[in-house]
């Protein structure tokens, strides 16, 4: 085989659907990276930005509010609770459900998550200037809220 029987056609690389998702597979793969180099993961990040928004609040509605699976949102916050980045107590009125809530050292890891997060936005976006980003996330969001 040659190398251009491994190259992508032309007319492939001119849809966006595949160019989308190429640069997913490029951003997700540099912020795997990136956040494992800090001890962390995706998920780990999602809860803690939705504690921050919304305050303490039940496993359940913050698995919804960060869009994550159930089991997902468990085995997470287990860890972030390992960590004492999160504490997990009995809610008062249902002893069965644990209510969620980031501890001050949580808001540090949130705050160094964040951190890394722009480093990856800056080495994903390098080629495009500041103008340039503003305008692809602008038109990114449009698409996102249809």
């Amino acid at each position: 085989m040659t190398s251009d029987e491994h190259a992508t056609p032309a007319l492939l690389m001119a849809k966006p659907t595949w160019l989308i998702n190429q640069l997913s597979a490029q951003a997700h793969r540099l912020l795997a990276s990136h956040l494992a180099s800090v001890g962390a993961r995706g998920y780990h990040f999602r809860l803690l930005a939705a504690l921050a928004e919304s305050g303490p609040t039940s496993q359940a509605s913050l698995g919804r509010r960060a869009e994550m699976d159930r089991s997902d949102v468990t085995a997470a916050v287990g860890e972030l609770a390992a960590d004492g980045f999160v504490e997990r107590t009995a809610n008062a009125d249902d002893r069965r459900r644990n209510v969620i809530t980031i501890t001050v050292a949580g808001w540090a890891r949130l705050r160094r998550l964040d951190e890394v997060l722009n480093g990856v936005q800056d080495e994903l976006l390098a080629p495009l200037s500041s103008d340039e980003r503003a305008t692809l996330v602008g038109l990114l969001e449009r698409l996102a809220r249809r």
